[in-house]
């Protein structure tokens, strides 16, 4: 487990990188906190009473543990985007920023005075990453868009399910988590880009972009091959045998539908005569009868616990996994060993444990430094610290209403 280093000094891959963070809920703040993660100085802007995220339980000493998960190293800066004053600050924040991160519906930045074409004229180098529901184009760039709506209208969710039920969502924000690591990358290429030739650009990342280039097989063999695969559950789209299976004391994923795992299977259930059933040695031979062959397999695996399964399929090389729930994993020595899960220190918040960053770097790996923040919390450091506001137009502002 991975606990904050205050005044860590490990070099980072992105500091002196400075991102304005406008986005909410969760792809737009996870693309500004792997930023965040590796070294960028993130200024998060939020209206005076928190962002909606912040009024979801459950909660923690009074605050959403949604913030935990989205907003670790990231400055707090509240302000009333509404406020006259608002657009002024905000101006000069974006000529601040190196990157600005937002996630309105297309065309509401424009309307607030700070579209893209403005940003140029304050900050002629500036990279806008743009996160939406559909895109800044199409006929459908307009509409608004949550998680689900992405995994229903990209055709994921049409996917997901028992063959005989109903499509059925993912069980996680998969569409927003995906979108906010898509949108990082597009923000590393365009840093790059920038390095390179001093050109700023627009970053424009959609969740239904990112969710249909997702669906993998099933989209090409409908481009290809005109096809439409149904939903599958448990089961692999292209082999067999391939599912979950219900051992003596829970279910246990297991994946034997290869031409070499297939026979490993069957020597360790000591059946012999499925590995040498000529029905059973192609693919195509196994996925049609991979009923019967669930049945054999869920026979054997029924009689068993989910650990004697794991150390027999694990001597044979046989993929397995037990299917583990949340606080199983969570305490798993895997996720001690990858420092999945860390923690930080808050002065009012005490102790926050949150999903480490999947991504590790031997030389520059990322780094939780600052615990998520309340709101406001930093003002003091943005619009004195940034800005060169003194303490008395801070004040003055703040008993306006403005921040």
């Amino acid at each position: 487990m991975t606990t904050t280093t205050p005044g860590a000094t490990t070099p980072s891959p992105l500091d002196g990188v400075k991102v304005l963070d406008l986005s909410r809920f969760i792809a737009g703040p996870l693309c500004a906190q792997i930023l965040a993660d590796f070294g960028a100085e993130v200024v998060k802007v939020e209206r005076p009473n928190g962002e909606d995220s912040r009024h979801h339980g459950p909660y923690h000493r009074d605050e959403s543990i949604y913030m935990f998960l989205y907003h670790r190293n990231k400055y707090d800066a509240s302000l009333d985007t509404r406020h006259p004053e608002a657009l002024g600050i905000l101006e000069r924040l974006i000529a601040w920023a190196d990157v600005v991160v937002e996630n309105y519906r297309p065309g509401t930045i424009e309307k607030m005075g700070i579209g893209y074409e403005r940003m140029k004229e304050l900050n002629p180098d500036v990279i806008l990453v743009s996160v939406s529901g559909f895109g800044q184009t199409g006929p459908d760039s307009r509409r608004a868009l949550f998680d689900a709506i992405s995994q229903a209208s990209s055709g994921l969710m049409s996917m997901t399910g028992e063959p005989d039920g109903k499509p059925t969502l993912s069980g996680t924000y998969i569409a927003d988590y995906t979108t906010g690591y898509q949108a990082a990358i597009g923000t590393l290429m365009a840093i790059l880009h920038r390095e390179r030739t001093g050109e700023g650009q627009l970053v424009d990342v959609a969740s239904f972009d990112t969710m249909f280039s997702a669906l993998g097989v099933r989209l090409i063999s409908q481009l290809m091959l005109g096809q439409d695969m149904p939903r599958s559950g448990s089961r692999d789209l292209l082999t067999a045998p391939v599912n979950v299976y219900e051992a003596a004391d829970g279910p246990v994923y297991i994946q034997a539908g290869t031409a070499s795992l297939f026979p490993k299977l069957c020597a360790v259930m000591e059946r012999p005569d499925l590995a040498g059933d000529p029905r059973f040695a192609g693919v195509e031979g196994r996925m049609a009868h991979q009923e019967f062959l669930e049945g054999e397999i869920g026979a054997w695996a029924a009689g068993r616990s989910t650990a004697e399964i794991a150390r027999v399929l694990d001597e044979a090389g046989v993929p397995y996994a037990k299917v583990a729930s949340v606080a199983e994993v969570a305490a798993s020595p895997q996720i001690a060993a990858r420092d999945m899960i860390v923690e930080s220190e808050h002065p009012e918040l005490g102790t926050i444990r949150m999903p480490g960053n999947p991504i590790k770097m031997e030389k520059t790996p990322p780094m939780v430094r600052k615990a998520p923040p309340q709101v406001g919390e930093d003002n003091a450091h943005v619009y004195q610290g940034i800005l060169g506001l003194s303490a008395r137009e801070t004040a003055r502002l703040r008993e306006a209403g403005a921040i």
